[in-house]
């Protein structure tokens, strides 16, 4: 009798531990879950990690489809928090309780919080943050590209590609001495700053190789030579900067875009508890040093910077003196309604001949 009830204590204990061992499901960019964080993570937790890598219109596409669900962690730019949820409703509120909050870079966290807010609940908390700017061969189109519309130039015309995406949509907007950011609650406004941005933009297309869709794609054409001067992340010109110390990443005078990729929870998540652990986990500043090694770009873990490597800071330092770091333009929320607007011209951009 001893031994049965032992043998199913046994057996209910083994039971226990098995439920326990969740499956994550995250939805996340390339680099923000390397296979040895994720390794030591499901070594330590007993849980098991999915990845699916993605981008932010890709991550709000897939949830819009299944009103949130599929995943149980998700990482959309926190200008992708607010519109979407309010628009479509697919993410769930954080309990912040559940987060070690002093892993986070204080001021990093708190605006955040701030900007991923939604009647009163709390939707985001930043993990992976960096800009975009200008990625060029310094020495044949430093002294003609320092910002956006000298992508524009006749002096670099057919070697210079950009995304039709809206960071280029902002960047130029900035360029031409607009403020699309103080325009975000003036949709007229809004509208009449991307006309001016379009027909800018169409008035380049002569000057432009291709648009590119992948970090790679650009990496190869800056490499080959074919594009001298283009509009990428800060990343990708730090990692090209390794093999040609000419091509590096350049703030560009109106000012580098900033952005902070988040984490949220998805509103059919199935395994919140799991994902609470994962942030924990990959906020640590040792665990985090290693996702700045594999995505190229700090995050937002309370002394982690201590852990990256000597070449990283030394080429962030290089593109980013002081007053070009006080001259980041931080992406805010996206209100309702403007993505629409912005998709509009990039469609007649991309048809114009």
């Amino acid at each position: 009798m001893t031994r049965t009830i032992l043998l199913a204590s046994t057996v209910l204990a083994g039971l226990a531990s098995v439920a326990q061992a969740d499956t994550l499901r995250l939805l996340t960019w390339g680099g923000y879950a390397p296979d040895d964080v994720v390794a030591m993570f499901e070594e330590q937790t007993g849980h098991t990690v999915e990845v699916t890598k993605s981008n932010n219109e890709e991550m709000i596409a897939k949830l819009r489809a299944t009103g949130g669900g599929g995943f149980d962690l998700a990482q959309p730019s926190q200008d992708r928090v607010m519109g979407p949820q309010m628009e479509f409703g697919i993410y769930k509120p954080m309990d912040v309780s559940k987060l070690n909050q002093d892993l986070f870079i204080p001021s990093m966290l708190k605006a955040t919080m701030e900007n991923t807010t939604v009647n009163g609940d709390v939707y985001g908390v930043p993990h992976v943050w960096g800009t975009s700017g200008l990625v060029m061969n310094t020495a044949e189109a430093g002294e003609v590209v320092k910002d956006y519309t000298d992508l524009c130039d006749p002096a670099v015309s057919g070697k210079v590609s950009y995304r039709l995406k809206r960071p280029t949509l902002i960047g130029f907007a900035f360029a031409m001495g607009e403020d699309p950011f103080a325009a975000y609650g003036d949709e007229a406004k809004y509208k009449e700053i991307m006309e001016k941005v379009e027909a800018k933009l169409i008035e380049c297309k002569p000057n432009v190789k291709t648009y590119w869709g992948g970090g790679d794609e650009l990496m190869n054409l800056v490499r080959s030579g074919e594009v001298t001067a283009s509009m990428a992340w800060d990343t990708g010109g730090w990692k090209l900067n390794t093999d040609n110390a000419d091509i590096t990443f350049v703030a560009p005078a109106s000012g580098a875009l900033g952005w902070i990729d988040t984490f949220v929870l998805p509103a059919k998540g199935q395994a919140d508890d799991v994902a609470y652990e994962w942030i924990n986990f990959v906020m640590q500043p040792e665990i985090a040093a290693k996702i700045t090694a594999a995505a190229g770009n700090f995050t937002a873990s309370a002394g982690a910077d201590e852990f990256a490597e000597d070449s990283l800071k030394a080429k962030y330092q290089a593109s980013f003196p002081q007053e070009a770091i006080d001259n980041i333009k931080w992406y805010p929320p996206v209100p309702a309604g403007l993505e629409a607007i912005e998709g509009e011209v990039l469609d007649r951009v991309q048809a114009a001949n």
